[in-house]
């Protein structure tokens, strides 16, 4: 069986039967409803399987310095999540288009800062070159998927912000802090594909 045709399978046997990470409430955002966005989960076809992240630059205004999926808002003329991914993936990274393997959606998330995020899974053949777009991202590197999808690597916090006390999952790996919305979405695919590495 190849990654895709196994990750095909995960996805589709447990489909909406494990509990999930449902983000942040629509009533909490004052601007109205989230902004639709997705996100590129790139996996690397190779014996042991790896995910893509980006480390965000300091100079954005949103998510600076963050660990983050390829990814972002979700344009008129994208014509649904996945075109939306790969575009983002194409821009951030110069990652081709043509070089993912759709997988397909999994769940969306709401973040606290007012996107509704779809993770769109994609296999790509392994050590690809990135070329980072300088304005946006930092670094790109590669974390093992039995690692992240593990559970006891996803260690739940909590922290107050603005007036609250909010949790969330973190995945620390090599001096890398993965947290907050890209986390959550890992955990929540953890639970959907049951990975066994």
């Amino acid at each position: 069986m190849t990654l895709a045709e196994r990750l095909r399978a995960s996805l589709a046997a447990n489909d909406h039967s494990p509990v999930l990470l449902p983000g942040d409430s629509v009533a909490q955002y004052d601007a109205g409803a989230p902004a639709p966005a997705a996100v590129l989960v790139a996996i690397t076809d190779r014996p042991e399987p790896g995910v893509i992240l980006t480390q965000r630059t300091d100079t954005l205004r949103r998510h600076a310095g963050q660990v983050a999926f390829p990814g972002g808002r979700i344009d008129p003329d994208d014509e649904d999540a996945a075109a939306a991914a790969l575009r983002e993936a194409e821009e951030e990274i110069a990652l081709p288009r043509d070089a993912v393997e759709l997988i397909g959606p999994a769940d969306r998330y709401l973040t606290v800062t007012g996107f509704d995020v779809t993770p769109v899974i994609g296999v790509i053949a392994p050590d690809l070159a990135y070329r980072p777009n300088e304005a946006e991202v930092a670094d790109v590197f590669e974390v093992p998927l039995g690692f992240i999808l593990d559970p006891a690597n996803q260690v739940r916090a909590s922290a107050e912000w603005q007036g609250r006390t909010r949790s969330y999952y973190e995945i620390n790996w090599r001096n890398r802090r993965i947290w907050g919305a890209t986390a959550a979405m890992i955990v929540n695919l953890s639970r959907r594909l049951r990975w066994v590495a």
